[in-house]
């Protein structure tokens, strides 16, 4: 009985699966800050908004606030480092 159950949740490898070797590897420091979004661009929060904020101005902690979005020189790169973030 237990060697039946054990045969039949055996698990069949495919071929296709050799095509896809080997993995990428996805950067850990860009994986952390960064994020894809539906248009092929990357976005990212901005450091220092977090704490010290006594001495900084309104407008400077509205604009660290906000969310940063990559260039297309910072896409093409973050691609690379990420390559199934998009």
């Amino acid at each position: 009985m237990f060697l039946k159950r054990l045969l039949s949740t055996a698990h069949s490898f495919s071929t296709t699966a050799v095509a896809n070797f080997p993995k990428l590897k996805s950067h850990s420091g860009a994986k952390k800050r960064w994020r894809a979004i539906a248009n092929g661009k990357f976005k990212r929060a901005h450091a220092g908004h977090a704490h010290l904020n006594v001495t900084k101005r309104p407008g400077r902690k509205n604009h660290l606030g906000e969310t940063a979005y990559s260039s297309s020189t910072q896409t093409s790169v973050l691609k690379k480092l990420l390559p199934y973030g998009n």
